[in-house]
């Protein structure tokens, strides 16, 4: 199963995600619903940081095949590409997770704490 945790403010405005784990739908290699997760947590990722140029922080753990990316609280104002981005990718998984049953599992939480002001990659 993908684990799909969205992270909002009291006012409802995404602040990050974390996402892991692995679908199952097939063997590894050949699954393709974790191609398709895969591929849009990193397109996401990758718009934030390296097409917007936006400072927020994004973590790759090899070892529990997870990712995740947070908005920073400094900002005053999160910019809306920011918003719309991690708003469309929680839309896009709850699809896939309709798509293919017991494969994707999206929920909600208040964020968790703050991580450092890092990025890294694999």
């Amino acid at each position: 199963m993908i684990y799909a945790e969205f992270y909002f403010k009291d006012d409802d405005t995404p602040v990050g995600f974390k996402v892991s784990g692995h679908a199952g739908w097939a063997e590894s290699g050949s699954d393709i619903v974790c191609a398709a997760v895969s591929s849009a947590v990193e397109l996401t990722c990758n718009t934030v940081t390296d097409f917007f140029g936006f400072d927020c922080y994004v973590g790759v753990n090899s070892e529990y095949n997870s990712i995740e990316l947070y908005l920073p609280e400094y900002t005053p104002k999160i910019p809306d590409y920011a918003v719309k981005l991690v708003c469309s990718l929680k839309s896009h998984l709850e699809h896939i997770s309709e798509d293919y049953p017991g494969t994707v599992e999206v929920s909600v939480a208040p964020r968790k704490g703050k991580p450092e002001k890092r990025r890294f990659k694999k």
